[in-house]
């Protein structure tokens, strides 16, 4: 018996865990071998545009508050959140590419400054839709590994889109 679910939504799960994960390992492989600078500074770049939009927005949508950005799928997410976090991610990457280019012959490419508002954006509809997987589930949390923090995929449920997006815009030839 396959559940409630259905052996497709396993089959999408396998494939919606396995691809990031495929991605950050092609990031970290192929990013010097590309020039596009250190691969660890482009892991740690991307690392930064979720994390810091997951805290931009939290703080943001704490201080401010004000209309609901998604309401029935997740009731405590701002559009203040958003805009916080969009400029929380927008110039913590920023500064992180500028540290790394500063001095170094291998820099991270410019693209990486426009980048990070949409990947910002991109990270906070990744938690939206992970949000929307644990209602339709009927769920408060998508896991126990992690108490008090909803679960592993809400800590990893913005990197899923960013690392997506980064990864293809490599194959892309686009970074």
């Amino acid at each position: 018996m396959v559940g409630k679910w259905g052996f497709g939504w396993r089959l999408y799960g396998f494939f919606y865990c396995l691809l990031p994960a495929i991605s950050l390992l092609w990031i970290r492989e192929r990013a010097e071998y590309q020039g596009i600078g250190s691969s660890f500074d482009l892991l740690i770049w991307v690392f930064l545009v979720v994390w810091s939009t997951d805290i931009g927005a939290f703080f943001a949508g704490r201080a401010i508050g004000g209309r609901k950005l998604a309401p029935s799928i997740s009731p405590n997410k701002t559009v203040a959140g958003l805009i916080g976090g969009v400029i929380s991610a927008t110039v913590l990457a920023g500064v992180w590419v500028n540290f790394v280019n500063w001095g170094n012959v291998v820099k991270l490419p410019s693209a990486l400054y426009w980048l990070a508002p949409p990947f910002a954006v991109a990270s906070q509809l990744g938690d939206l839709f992970e949000s929307g997987l644990k209602r339709r589930a009927g769920v408060k949390d998508s896991g126990t590994w992690l108490p008090g923090h909803g679960g592993l995929l809400d800590r990893l449920d913005g990197l899923v889109p960013v690392a997506v997006l980064t990864a293809a815009l490599m194959i892309l030839g686009a970074l």
